[in-house]
């Protein structure tokens, strides 16, 4: 019997020494996570996950990019501006929504009634026969309104739908 007491009090001296030890467990000195854990294997997948994803994003943007310059297309027809150039006389008739900056030479308003191009630098209204101010941003909100070109050469930078007759 004695032996037997002998025992339990060991298996329980056992037991409480396991659960001090338990207990320290997950400390600054003892950590649950290794360093060498964090740097190597942990790190090394998050990395991996970040490239991943910054693959997948830079190919979205691209393939947004690709899209966007292809409707460029034909000029007139996209979202980025062209390069026109008229000879005296030529007229650029615009759609609504085509939008039209005088660069080089000189270009008057053509239309049917009073109402011509908006001028959405100073934010007025240019009628028929009207110069165009160099520099300056037009907007057609009526269909045929048209800039007709003065003098020998003139350029101008048009976004969206136009003919030139």
């Amino acid at each position: 019997m004695k032996k037997w007491k002998i025992a339990a009090c060991a298996a329980c001296v056992c037991f409480l020494l396991t659960v001090a030890y338990a207990a320290n467990a997950g400390g600054a000195g003892d950590p649950l996570v290794t360093l060498s854990y964090l740097n190597t294997t942990f790190t090394k997948q998050v990395e991996a996950m970040v490239d991943q994803t910054v693959d997948e994003r830079k190919a979205e943007m691209e393939q947004a990019l690709a899209k966007v310059l292809e409707q460029g297309g034909p000029a007139g027809s996209g979202n980025v501006f062209t390069v026109v150039t008229l000879s005296r006389g030529q007229k650029l008739v615009g759609d609504v929504g085509c939008e039209v900056m005088l660069r080089i030479g000189s270009a008057v308003c053509g239309t049917d009634d009073s109402v011509g191009l908006i001028d959405t630098t100073s934010g007025g209204n240019l009628g028929n026969g009207g110069a165009l101010a160099t520099n300056h941003l037009y907007m057609v909100t009526i269909s045929t309104r048209s800039v007709t070109a003065t003098s020998g050469t003139v350029k101008v930078l048009a976004r969206g739908p136009y003919t030139i007759q």
